[in-house]
């Protein structure tokens, strides 16, 4: 897998708080720019999502894909690409921290697409996407707060 790009930012509002926004999957096409459906196919024992299927239009990736998710409190959550159309593989993470006046958040992400892309328009769209989520984030998490 191609190394991760990466980008935080600060939410003003408490981890927990900030996870439930990332784990309430049916309502990312709110938030998340070019999201226009997320289902949970399939649920683990706590009752958050194993698997979730995704329906993406945001350039340069226009994709039907599944990703399978791990939990670890509210401090992170991983997933990878179960499968994918376009998508070839993904990797990436939500990590939360606590600081003063909030939960710094860092998104971490790896894709590779079954076309070709030149590694500098990789990591572009890797940024934009993981911008735009933190971003969709904080304020989704704020207008809830």
């Amino acid at each position: 897998m191609a190394e991760q790009t990466t980008s935080s930012i600060v939410v003003a509002a408490p981890p927990e708080d900030v996870m439930a926004v990332i784990a309430d999957f049916p309502h990312y096409p709110e938030w998340a720019q070019g999201m226009k459906r997320a289902e949970v196919v399939e649920r683990g024992a706590d009752g958050r999502a194993e698997q979730v299927f995704f329906e993406l239009d945001v350039t340069p990736i226009k994709d039907s894909y599944t990703l399978a998710y791990d939990w670890r409190g509210d401090e992170q959550v991983t997933w990878r690409l179960v499968e994918g159309k376009v998508l070839k593989a993904m990797q990436g993470a939500y990590e939360l921290r606590p600081v003063p006046g909030g939960t710094e958040v860092t998104y971490r992400l790896a894709v590779e697409l079954s076309i070709p892309l030149i590694g500098m328009l990789r990591r572009r769209a890797e940024k934009v996407i993981i911008d735009t989520a933190l971003k969709g984030l904080k304020k989704r998490v704020e207008s809830l707060g």
